[in-house]
């Protein structure tokens, strides 16, 4: 076997108002139709990818920044502006500017839980 790309990633949402807000306002996703499954959904284009949104009402809503979870990453063009939008947006964040992985990361939450990072590659020294 031979994986050639990631196609997508998918997501347990609780409030798919409150999800696409997220996605599109803040995170400035763009979403893409989807087809009728007969559950409350999004999709959302990212690069050559896609992330899927699934509506799931159960979900327990804590919200913890833990650069260790679970979480999926995007590369963000400019780490300083991404800093500064997200706190205009009062999205809460953890920033590892130095980050020992070679790439400068922000970490936040969505407003159910799950873990985003944003990172930029960081000079090697």
């Amino acid at each position: 076997m031979k994986a050639l790309t990631l196609h997508h990633v998918s997501l347990q949402v609780s409030d798919i108002i409150k999800a696409k807000a997220f996605y599109s306002n803040i995170l400035c996703l763009e979403e893409e139709k989807r087809p009728d499954f007969g559950f409350e959904g999004a999709w959302y284009k990212i690069g050559e990818g896609q992330l899927h949104l699934i509506v799931d009402k159960t979900l327990s809503q804590e919200r913890k920044i833990d650069s260790r979870g679970r979480h999926f990453a995007l590369r963000v063009e400019d780490y300083q502006k991404t800093v500064e939008w997200l706190k205009m947006h009062q999205v809460e964040i953890v920033e590892k500017p130095t980050s020992k992985s070679g790439f400068a990361q922000i970490f936040c939450c969505d407003p159910d839980g799950n873990i985003i990072e944003l990172h930029v590659e960081q000079p090697i020294k």
